[in-house]
């Protein structure tokens, strides 16, 4: 099935500031456009921008409650006090825990961590966390990537004798728990100068603002950004400002000296270090870290970061890899039977959302097929299961539109909901499931448009192929690290052809394997299209197309290529 994405070209740069540019950088008009439309507009800017430095990183002072909570877990580190990190079950959050677990070990053995069962305790932190510290003897919580509205849980864990430092960096509400500091950039009285810092982010200026203040050298701290980039990376925060220092600094580390535990993953995923780039850590290595909290517990990730010698780090590796590989299968057959659902008529709702529900379906996947089901439908989506004897489940949005209002609409029929904008999660009983169902199509009609409701493509720039020459690709690959706020340009070519050896590949002949060739410039440019299989026939008789794609680099067996990642195709009027 070809579904029809419209295509939208970015208004180029101001002409003056491109010309200027590329005088002064020596670079061509394409990529002067995209440095000025990323806010690089002068020689100074562009070095800063092509040369990260650890020297830009803020002064970790300057975020609000910093120096309570450098000063509660020195006063624990000198006093023997038992120290407990207590994080997500994500990416995000089991990175945190191993860098605050793997920091706070040099100082002292007192010190343990705490993953919450999803299945069991849900996200954030839990009356159970809290007792299970209490009955442990623990003195001071650390939470990373979790804690910012757990007002109840403090008050809890302070009837235990227990202080809180809590490390998030998710919106708060109106009332902040009452811990002893509550560090997070996204407090509306807190003026740190970056604050879409990931949740392993805020855990590493704890860790910089404690080794600053105690004269420990920041060298220390580089072994521990292998872990921030693995964060950065999986949870989808900007790749700007300090971001984008601390991502490329990490990428330079994962590349070089990686940590036992994610060198056995990159061995698991059949990567080389070296060529690690972002797309490994989100598509490879980040799942099958995910996958430990899906399938099994999260603490068998913060084992495996925190693993110091080969033989564990593969062991653990290997049953986290069969976790992934069971979560493959499992979301295989719940999206194969959700869309069999949806095309039989058999969901809760198909005309303005997509609502499908099962009360067998695995709970720790339910995401990941919502986000499928938007992919082939592309409608907004709340899959569904049952849990703990409640309907739960997780919902996905589409461009421009707030899904996250439309579950709201239904608070009265919810027992909890949260997210944001794109993406949610919500439980409620099974008798107010077709009630809901039926007010949120309901609502969605009212509220989208069917330009939402058609996939947009946003280009860069329309090149020809003779334009990526080896220098362009060399300065394009200085744009890294790739990610939100810095994204891999999108480029468009018109009127290419394959040059005759085309084929599908992948499992199932889903992906199209492609030499592409333009008039009047024979040199053919590999791609790679992914489940475009429907266009094989139309490319293989010779016919032209238009074409829109990043450009990459093709790392395989000692062999670096460029490669044309292709995101979309149009056929021409002019068949020839």
């Amino acid at each position: 099935m070809i579904k029809e994405c419209k295509w939208t070209i970015k208004e180029a740069a101001d002409p003056q500031k491109v010309e200027r540019l590329c005088a002064e950088v020596g670079i061509d008009r394409v990529l002067a456009d995209l440095l000025v439309k990323r806010g690089v507009e002068t020689f100074e800017q562009a070095r800063s921008f092509f040369r990260p430095s650890l020297d830009n990183l803020h002064d970790p002072f300057l975020m609000k409650d910093m120096d309570k909570a450098v000063e509660r877990l020195h006063r624990a580190i000198v006093g023997g006090e038992k120290i407990l990190v207590y994080g997500d079950y994500d990416v995000d959050g089991t990175t945190a825990v191993a860098l605050l677990h793997s920091f706070i070990s040099r100082f002292t053995d007192k010190v343990d961590f705490y993953i919450p069962d999803r299945y069991d305790e849900g996200y954030g932190v839990s009356t159970k966390g809290i007792s299970w510290a209490a009955a442990g003897g623990f003195k001071l919580i650390i939470t990373v990537d979790c804690g910012i509205k757990a007002v109840e849980k403090v008050e809890l864990a302070k009837s235990f004798g227990i202080d809180m430092i809590i490390c998030d960096h998710h919106l708060p509400d109106e009332q902040l728990p009452q811990a002893v500091a509550v560090l997070d950039p996204k407090r509306e009285d807190c003026h740190y100068p970056f604050d879409d810092l990931s949740g392993c982010g805020v855990g590493f200026k704890l860790a910089q603002a404690y080794s600053q203040r105690f004269g420990i050298e920041f060298e220390t701290l580089l072994p521990l950004l292998d872990l921030m980039v693995v964060s950065i990376a999986s949870d989808l925060v900007t790749m700007v400002g300090e971001n984008r220092i601390l991502a490329h600094f990490g990428l330079k580390r994962l590349n070089e000296n990686p940590r036992k535990g994610l060198l056995a993953m990159m061995a698991l995923s059949g990567l080389e270090a070296g060529h690690i780039t972002i797309d490994d850590i989100v598509f490879k290595i980040g799942p099958r870290i995910n996958a430990a909290g899906r399938m099994e517990t999260g603490r068998l990730a913060v084992q495996l970061l925190t693993a110091t010698d080969t033989a564990t780090a593969l062991r653990i590796g290997e049953q986290i890899n069969d976790n992934n590989n069971e979560r493959k299968n499992i979301d295989r057959e719940i999206t194969q039977a959700a869309i069999q659902m949806v095309e039989s008529g058999k969901c809760l709702a198909s005309k303005n959302a997509t609502i499908v529900y099962d009360p067998n379906w695995n709970k720790g996947v339910v995401g990941i097929v919502a986000s499928r089901l938007v992919e082939a439908f592309y409608k907004p989506t709340v899959v569904l299961t049952k849990s703990n004897g409640f309907v739960t489940g997780s919902a996905r949005s589409v461009a421009g539109f707030d899904l996250y209002a439309s579950i709201e609409s239904c608070a009265d029929l919810l027992e909890n909901f949260g997210g944001h904008v794109y993406a949610a999660g919500l439980t409620l009983k099974e008798e107010n499931l077709p009630e809901f169902a039926r007010r949120m199509d309901q609502y969605i009609e009212g509220k989208i448009t069917s330009e939402m409701l058609t996939p947009v493509v946003d280009i860069d720039a329309k090149i020809d192929l003779a334009q990526i020459t080896p220098k362009f690709f060399r300065i394009l690959k200085q744009f890294q690290p790739f990610g939100p706020g810095n994204n891999n340009p999108v480029f468009m070519t018109e009127a290419v052809c394959d040059e005759g050896s085309g084929r599908k590949v992948g499992a199932g002949g889903l992906h199209l394997k492609l030499d592409l060739i333009q008039e009047d410039y024979s040199r053919a440019i590999p791609a790679i299209a992914f489940n475009m299989a429907d266009y094989y026939e139309y490319i293989r008789h010779g016919n032209p197309f238009d074409v829109c794609y990043s450009i990459v680099e093709n790392y395989y067996r000692g062999n670096s290529t460029i490669q044309l990642r292709i995101k979309d195709i149009k056929e021409r009027e002019d068949i020839l």
